[in-house]
């Protein structure tokens, strides 16, 4: 078996407390040190993703969030752990360029092991986990080890929108035990949501 071990040292990649302040329900909120890693293997390999449990100030641990630019698709495969994934879709102007603050569609969907969300291109998502023990995921995105520019490949993430929006159109908070959502309002409008059962509060 022939190994190309070149990108090893670029296969761990940790989501820092630092750089979630940006979209964290709460940005004075404390947390862990590492919110969650992604272990990159590519579409070969598969990447696995960790998150830790726990809350910060009431919002359950989350992934930072990005959507698909371009002809790129995505599934997560649940392997361990409780989730709930975030799905929305923003409206477009005439030229095609995504409005921040109005989300065409919105999904909240509960996951448990044996589990796969596939997430179409033009989308955002992101995961939190929802349970008292790691929330251990894999999927199918592509890797750029040469760390080109996003921008110019056929497909890419892009994070911006989620950062300018402080997170996406509804936080995942704990209420009363259980798994529950708030709305971000620096949304102005959402056309279309389904919840998941999810009840909706106002504030914690």
């Amino acid at each position: 078996m022939n190994i190309n071990f070149k990108f090893v040292p670029k296969h761990f990649a940790p989501r820092t407390h630092e750089k979630m302040l940006e979209v964290l329900m709460d940005p004075k909120g404390v947390g862990p040190t590492v919110h969650y890693y992604m272990i990159r293997g590519g579409v070969n390999q598969k990447n696995i993703t960790v998150w830790e449990p726990g809350t910060v100030s009431g919002e359950y641990i989350k992934t930072y969030g990005h959507y698909h630019v371009g002809k790129i698709e995505e599934t997560y495969w649940i392997l361990y752990g409780e989730g709930i994934v975030l799905l929305q879709k923003l409206a477009t102007d005439a030229k095609g360029n995504m409005i921040q603050d109005r989300v065409e569609e919105f999904r909240a969907i509960s996951v448990k092991p044996g589990d796969s969300v596939h997430m179409d291109s033009g989308w955002g998502h992101l995961v939190a986990n929802v349970g008292t023990t790691y929330l251990v995921t894999a999927d199918d995105s592509p890797v750029d080890f040469e760390e080109k520019d996003p921008t110019s490949l056929p497909g890419h993430a892009d994070y911006k929108p989620v950062q300018k929006m402080r997170g996406f159109a509804y936080y995942v908070v704990e209420h009363e035990g259980k798994p529950a959502l708030i709305r971000n309002k620096l949304y102005k409008e959402i056309t279309k949501e389904d919840l998941g059962g999810l009840p909706k509060i106002a504030s914690l």
